[in-house]
């Protein structure tokens, strides 16, 4: 491979590690043409841009990046995938689903800023909430309180109703 072209694919992997704010190293050594091509279709429905590529580029792209990786450097071996995505658990469902099999497995990965290391880390990858999901649960947390004041009043007023229509029919 000419330097021009590991030149262009370092500064590819550079623009990744920037756009996307997680990604996952799996290790796709087993995998034949065909089952690769599935978890590329699977990647592409779920928003997961997959590349495979050789360790030494990528370390030079981890090199050149504003993060430090360090801590990655040693799991470069083998046949390397890598999965970039927007939201932090998503990969990590997709690899869930292949747990039963060998293959592809989880190196490391690093998502909300942390690193992940072994594919026992998958189901802790797994239960991470994105950003818009714990969004959600505050607000609905929030809500909750107000819901039963206001459930509380409505009801109150029909009992306080019906205690004063029953007291104004009842003979004196």
């Amino acid at each position: 491979m000419k330097k021009e072209v590991k030149d262009t694919i370092i500064a590819e992997l550079g623009q990744k590690l920037q756009e996307f704010p997680h990604f996952y190293l799996v290790d796709v050594t087993g995998l034949n043409a065909e089952k690769t091509s599935a978890l590329r279709r699977k990647c592409f429905q779920r928003e997961i841009k997959m590349v495979v590529v050789k360790n030494s580029l990528l370390h030079k792209a981890f090199e050149a990046s504003d993060i430090d990786f360090s801590e990655l450097y040693g799991y470069l071996k083998g046949t390397t995938a890598v999965l970039f995505a927007n939201t932090a658990n998503v990969p990590a469902k997709l690899l869930k689903e292949y747990d039963k099999e060998d293959v592809p497995t989880l190196k490391a990965a690093y998502a909300e800023e942390s690193f992940y290391v072994g594919a026992d880390k998958l189901a802790e990858l797994s239960a991470l909430k994105s950003k818009n999901e714990v969004i959600a649960e505050i607000v609905a947390l929030l809500q909750s309180p107000a819901k039963n004041v206001v459930s509380a009043l409505q009801s109150g007023s029909n009992t306080i109703h019906g205690v004063l229509k029953t007291l104004g029919e009842r003979p004196e």
